[in-house]
């Protein structure tokens, strides 16, 4: 049985935001139950899993902890029974793929710094968590992962990261630090969207790319 430590709430918050998020992105691909729920899994489990093979935490959480797997199974027949509710599914996988990704990069920073990884790593570590289990979706689903295109994605996951570094050699209260990063995250890629805020892109003209 899990521990319910402020941490593995937040942890439990991310897998339930990001299962809603992939059954959401399954459901606007018109997937049949079977791909609702395995794209649910991926996208809820993808980061997190990596995460632990990284620090060598294995066998992996949603292994250890069975509470996972209900948890997934249980929100995705909830988000495919309410989905006449949500009437902007867009909008909707927007906003829980936010969550998700700023409550997966306090994990993934936290657990770095457990390990004694160097700040970096762990900003590193907090980016790959928060972002994988989206890379999957997106591939499962046919599309170019979002962390590859113009939108600030792993970009949010990076300042949250950092932020979170900042506070913890700053010696703030832990709890306070996990919420400060989570709506760093989030805050970050509601505004990038909203702005129409984005990286650079650099392609080559048609015309080069067909000489080769």
């Amino acid at each position: 049985m899990i521990e319910l430590s402020f941490f593995n709430i937040l942890d439990l918050l991310g897998t339930v935001a990001f299962a809603i998020s992939g059954a959401l992105s399954a459901m606007n691909r018109r997937l049949d139950l079977f791909g609702i729920f395995i794209i649910a899994f991926v996208t809820a489990i993808g980061g997190g899993t990596i995460r632990d093979i990284l620090i060598g935490s294995t066998p992996v959480t949603w292994m250890e902890n069975t509470i996972y797997i209900y948890l997934i199974g249980l929100v995705t027949i909830l988000a495919i029974i309410f989905r006449k509710k949500l009437d902007h599914l867009k909008k909707s996988l927007f906003l829980f793929d936010s969550i998700g990704l700023g409550i997966f990069t306090i994990t993934g920073v936290e657990l770095g710094i457990q390990n004694n990884l160097n700040p970096i790593i762990s900003i590193t570590l907090g980016t790959m968590t928060g972002t994988f289990g989206g890379v999957v979706r997106d591939i499962l689903c046919n599309e170019i992962p979002v962390i590859f295109r113009k939108e600030i994605y792993a970009t949010a996951c990076i300042v949250g990261g950092l932020a979170f570094i900042f506070f913890y050699e700053l010696g703030m209260a832990q709890d306070v630090i996990y919420i400060i990063t989570s709506v760093t995250v989030i805050v970050i890629r509601l505004l990038a969207v909203k702005f129409h805020i984005s990286l650079p892109s650099f392609y080559l003209s048609q015309e080069n790319t067909l000489q080769k």
